[in-house]
């Protein structure tokens, strides 16, 4: 029997689920059963009165409790798929994974936690597998430009040139966006538990992601410094999102029964200016990472100094600052190139809209989607066919042979 709703979107309050609601209002509104949910039905219905305005078909409201495990089972055996933005999600998402787990429900998400997501395999993959339920991480800016990024690149590659790309790093260009409270607090509470050695292990693991039991590549710790990079003659920097892009790369990579090669490498960095001046943007970039990641680690400074500056969850750049941002990632390999593209701030008006469509395409394309289940990444869960769906929603993914 088809369930009441094809797609729920939990923590729809939330500064990034608000985008979220909104965009799918904006885009399907007419075309979903679906329904905004939380624990505040305050909140919610004037959330619901702000989507009329977008179109009057407006979404459900359900009310559920993250700390109740019997509410997220009942609330998630009402939907196709849940899509959930309530972080950090190692605080707050376990029970809902489980209880989607427990009901076949597919579910995504906007993590960029990768000791959670570790949690999350070791628990429920196999079951997730045995039941051919998608269970998908990442759906946002972290990680979907990477990982479907380096699928196209891959695909094509194999396509055109009748071989993969090797050697693959994927370079930040010129970007601008700000930040959300959400995604501090998700770094605050990583940074509270980085003094347990298991933690640092599974951080500091380039294949922290990948089968316990599989393929082991070539790669090594991320970039931490300014290097001279001769693939693009300058320099380049740390990206703080490599640490969980290329493990959700790596982990795609041996899900897809290492398509990409046993040697594949690949890494993550910002490029910056040739010259003195791309070093110097290079060394205050490294100098100011490094502070700010010792200053966090240290309760005190975190708790009293840092939660002064940094913003709230539910907080984050205002309208303006989203929709003049924009961002742009160059992928090269050694014979190849895919560049990815978006023009709203990154980490939210853009998200939310890969987030979004992640979801609509586990509602609307699963008949086309070739994965069975098991905790997924975006290319292997949907690859080709979100890819296209991004492509319709405005953001540039194009492959190019050098």
């Amino acid at each position: 029997m088809p369930r009441e709703f094809e797609l729920i979107l939990w923590g729809a309050t939330g500064f990034t689920g608000r985008l979220t609601a909104h965009y799918v209002q904006k885009h399907y509104a007419g075309q979903l059963r679906w329904a905004i949910a939380g624990r505040n039905k305050e909140k919610l219905s004037a959330l619901q009165k702000e989507l009329q305005t977008l179109h009057s078909d407006v979404p459900s409201i359900c009310i559920g409790d993250a700390s109740d495990d019997v509410s997220l089972r009942q609330l998630v055996a009402r939907t196709d798929v849940i899509c959930s933005t309530v972080g950090p999600y190692a605080r707050y998402g376990s029970p809902l994974v489980a209880a989607c787990v427990e009901e076949g429900t597919d579910y995504c998400d906007l993590t960029g936690e990768s000791t959670w997501i570790r949690k999350m395999i070791d628990m429920h993959h196999d079951t997730a597998q045995e039941k051919g339920t998608r269970i998908v991480h990442c759906c946002g800016f972290d990680s979907i430009p990477s990982d479907l990024g380096v699928l196209l690149l891959q695909e094509e590659s194999i396509k055109q040139l009748g071989k993969p790309q090797t050697d693959v790093t994927f370079y930040v260009g010129k970007t601008k966006g700000g930040f959300s409270g959400g995604t501090v607090a998700s770094m605050m509470l990583l940074m509270e538990d980085v003094k347990d050695p298991k933690v640092r292990k599974i951080l500091g693991n380039p294949y922290a992601l990948n089968p316990k039991d599989g393929f082991r590549g070539p790669d090594k710790r991320d970039q931490q410094s300014v290097r001279y990079d001769p693939k693009i003659q300058s320099w380049t920097g740390p990206f703080i999102m490599a640490g969980i892009n290329t493990r959700i790369v790596r982990r795609s990579h041996a899900l897809l029964d290492y398509r990409y090669g046993k040697d594949f490498s690949y890494r993550e960095v910002m490029s910056l200016p040739k010259g003195g001046r791309g070093w110097l943007m290079g060394m205050m970039i490294t100098l100011g990472l490094g502070g700010f990641l010792f200053a966090a680690s240290v309760r005190p400074i975190r708790t009293h100094i840092l939660s002064r500056f940094l913003p709230k969850p539910g907080e984050g750049p205002d309208q303006e600052t989203r929709e003049n941002g924009y961002f742009n990632i160059s992928i090269r390999g050694e014979t190849a190139h895919v560049k990815v593209k978006g023009f709203q701030d990154p980490g939210y008006g853009e998200t939310s809209k890969m987030l979004a469509e992640a979801a609509l395409c586990l509602v609307k394309d699963h008949t086309l989607l070739q994965s069975s289940g098991g905790v997924l990444t975006p290319a292997t869960a949907m690859g080709e066919v979100l890819l296209e769906r991004l492509r319709k929603a405005g953001m540039v993914f194009s492959f190019h042979i050098d």
